[in-house]
């Protein structure tokens, strides 16, 4: 499924025709976890320097047609914005054990999601993807490091994402360093004018949505799986609740960024209820439409969100970038 490399390109980097079958992906994870060969991690002062790439990647649309019901998007012949985030990630768990990467894989958390669509996506579209390795650094309950996509229609820059993970535990010979901490998340009143859902999330949607995006994580999928690793249940999925969200919201803007931050996990099944400000409350770049979901039991959170437009200037720096490329190419 390896296409042919690219020149130029440094011995880590892979590139690929399609995105990696899930079966193919989960038996390179069982295989990492096995202890035979050489498991030996690398230093945890650093990570692989490695991009992995899908040069010509076409959507299926049978799963985004999936994707779409499971979440509640709107079939509107758009890529909602969250759908690029749920396809990278089998491009970052084969990162993950493929390359030598520092931390145990089955303990890291997902604390916060970010996402920015440059321009309305056609589901026709191909575009080129890539995903790479960013950011280590010192957290006061471990490590954390990001996973960056970007996504390109040509030479085009259309949708960027980076997902933040942590990985518990004291780093070796590190000091007592206190690392930011995380704002304290407090339901807030409903706005008439904005989104306010009570919604129940049922015992089963950890199993379907797995089949829908690839992420079989045993935390996901059934409470005895699930206690293996410290859960009293099941737990949904952070991005499936960050897309349920979006969709329950009015119609995003054309160019904007979806900032969200994992709070509690939320126990299968549920109920909870989401809090939004009105999407068309948003002018400005400096302009803020919050939300956030909650226990509708006990009002604890289950995730923050913020949504922001992207400035003209981005969008036309992207316009400009185009042109100079498309310029240059025809020279």
């Amino acid at each position: 499924q390896l296409a042919q490399p690219h020149l130029g390109f440094i011995m880590s980097d892979k590139h690929y025709d399609a995105l990696p079958k899930a079966h193919t992906t989960y038996a390179n994870i069982i295989k990492s976890l096995l202890p035979i060969g050489n498991n030996e991690k690398v230093s945890r002062d650093q990570l692989p320097q490695a991009t992995y790439y899908v040069d010509n990647l076409h959507i299926d649309q049978n799963n985004l047609d999936d994707y779409r019901k499971i979440c509640g998007f709107a079939d509107n012949g758009k890529i909602p914005i969250t759908y690029f985030s749920v396809l990278s990630q089998t491009l970052q768990m084969n990162m993950m054990v493929k390359e030598p990467f520092p931390f145990a894989m089955l303990g890291l958390v997902h604390v916060d999601n970010s996402v920015t669509q440059y321009r309305p996506i056609g589901e026709r579209e191909t575009v080129a993807m890539a995903v790479k390795f960013d950011n280590l650094r010192d957290h006061a309950q471990g490590q954390q490091f990001d996973f960056v996509t970007t996504v390109k229609s040509d030479d085009e820059v259309i949708w960027e994402g980076t997902s933040t993970y942590l990985s518990r535990g004291k780093k070796s010979g590190s000091k007592d360093k206190k690392s930011t901490p995380r704002p304290v998340t407090v339901k807030p009143l409903v706005n008439e004018e904005g989104v306010h859902s009570i919604f129940e999330v049922p015992e089963d949607i950890g199993r379907r949505y797995a089949f829908v995006s690839g992420d079989f994580n045993l935390i996901h999928l059934h409470p005895l799986s699930a206690r293996a690793f410290g859960f009293p249940k099941a737990i949904a999925h952070g991005m499936w609740s960050k897309a349920k969200c979006l969709a329950l919201m009015d119609e995003l803007p054309d160019a904007c960024t979806v900032n969200v931050s994992f709070k509690l996990p939320i126990f299968l099944p549920a109920e909870v209820e989401l809090i939004a400000e009105p999407i068309a409350q948003l002018k400005s770049p400096t302009d803020t439409c919050e939300f956030g979901l909650f226990s509708a039991k006990n009002d604890k959170p289950h995730l923050a969100g913020v949504i922001k437009l992207q400035s003209e200037i981005n969008r036309l720096r992207h316009i400009f970038n185009l042109y100079i490329l498309l310029t240059n190419y025809s020279l």
